[in-house]
């Protein structure tokens, strides 16, 4: 498909431009590049503080279908433009990616209009940050395994159980949470989607896991007890399972596109390590480089097929993009390995017990890749989904 940039968004180009060139100053510029994958415990405060300056340029919520929130309404292209001038400055790492980008157009297609003027305002602002409630122990990639609990209380629910990955929990505000709610039911039936605040000391209780990167990203979330009102039910009680999938949707939307900016400028940087190792010299490194990049334009034209509604659009699009882009990350990440050579396993400064070892952006770029195609839905059951409901293979026994 053509997939151009016309005079308007040329005129939207030079609007961002200008716009992040003035305001990407001082504290801000100081924590451009930094908050990327194994690096968000970077410049958290200065991060925080950015959101809340795009929120105030109107810059968050870009591709919301309303425009009512103190929001820019920007059309698919220009959204395009607006992630490559963010990745083009390197502007800092978002913070509010999960409100912006999932919570909010799931309440935009399944919320209340309350829910909508409740949530959406603080979210455009920048002010408030959320978490994702979905997997557990034992219900990760199969997600309608889920145990935790939510009972109605009056005019709340009361919440017990336990999350597991939960991606910036530690920081976050509040956290949408998949709970069962009719009590003995099983599979994708009688689960609610709660929007939950996690300030509630001695019923919501975080605890950071500690990664191969150092940092912890990801946490453990208990709840015991922790309260959701009732009127923070989203799609209404026991339809958790079918506005879950459709935040599954928007994850796997136009953000594909944004992080493949990210992707490029993460190869581009792996290509300048090889040029100044000599690696390119290597036949077998010089046709690994070409290799991602030209598998990195298949899933540009992938995206766009897929953002474009022609064939490539259809329930197995979310998981043939994951499949691509898990696989494509974790191999970029092994070949910032390859093009070091033994140099790849010293790290950047001394190490001693007080000082634990530190590693450089493509040391971290390669022990956060190992999770890639496990996190987000993991490859055996991206394919099983593709088989299952785009082939029509008979399903695996359980």
């Amino acid at each position: 498909m053509e997939f151009g940039f016309g005079p308007r968004d040329e005129e939207f180009r030079a609007e961002a431009r200008a716009w992040l060139g003035a305001h990407l100053t001082g504290v801000f510029a100081g924590a451009a590049g930094r908050g990327g994958p194994g690096s968000e415990h970077e410049g958290v405060a200065e991060r925080r503080a950015w959101e809340r300056e795009l929120g105030r340029g109107g810059w968050i919520g870009l591709g919301w279908d309303s425009q009512a929130y103190g929001n820019r309404r920007a059309t698919l292209t220009q959204q395009v433009v607006w992630a490559e001038e963010y990745a083009r400055v390197r502007a800092p790492g978002r913070h509010g990616h999960i409100g912006e980008n999932l919570l909010a157009p799931t309440l935009l297609a399944h919320g209340t209009r309350e829910q909508q003027d409740e949530f959406l305002p603080p979210i455009a602002r920048g002010e408030a940050l959320w978490c994702q409630g979905y997997s557990e122990p034992g219900a990760g990639s199969d997600l309608a395994g889920l145990r935790t609990a939510a009972v109605r209380d009056g005019d709340v629910y009361r919440v017990t159980g336990q999350k597991i990955w939960t991606s910036l929990a530690h920081e976050a505000d509040w956290c949408f949470v998949l709970a069962r709610t009719e009590p003995g039911s099983t599979g994708h039936r009688g689960i609610s989607f709660l929007l939950l605040p996690m300030d509630q000391p001695g019923r919501v209780e975080v605890r950071p896991i500690r990664q191969l990167t150092g940092t912890s990203e990801f946490n453990e979330v208990f709840f015991d007890g922790a309260v959701a009102r009732a009127a923070h039910v989203v799609g209404g009680p026991g339809d958790g399972w079918r506005v879950a999938m459709s935040l599954l949707g928007f994850e796997r939307g136009v953000s594909t596109l944004v992080q493949q900016i990210g992707f490029a400028q993460e190869l581009g940087t792996v290509l300048r390590e090889a040029l100044a190792a000599g690696a390119v010299d290597d036949p077998v490194l010089r046709d690994r480089l070409v290799r991602q990049w030209a598998e990195l334009r298949v899933m540009r034209w992938n995206a766009l097929r897929t953002l474009g509604g022609s064939n490539g659009s259809g329930a197995g699009a979310p998981s043939v993009a994951k499949l691509l882009w898990g696989g494509w990350h974790q191999r970029l990440g092994e070949l910032a390995m390859a093009v070091r050579g033994a140099a790849a396993a010293v790290g950047p400064g001394d190490w001693s017990e007080d000082a634990p070892y530190e590693l450089d952006a493509l040391q971290r770029l390669f022990l956060f890749t190992r999770a890639d195609t496990i996190y987000g839905g993991s490859d055996e059951i991206q394919r099983n989904i593709i088989a299952e409901r785009v082939l029509g293979l008979p399903r695996e026994a359980r």
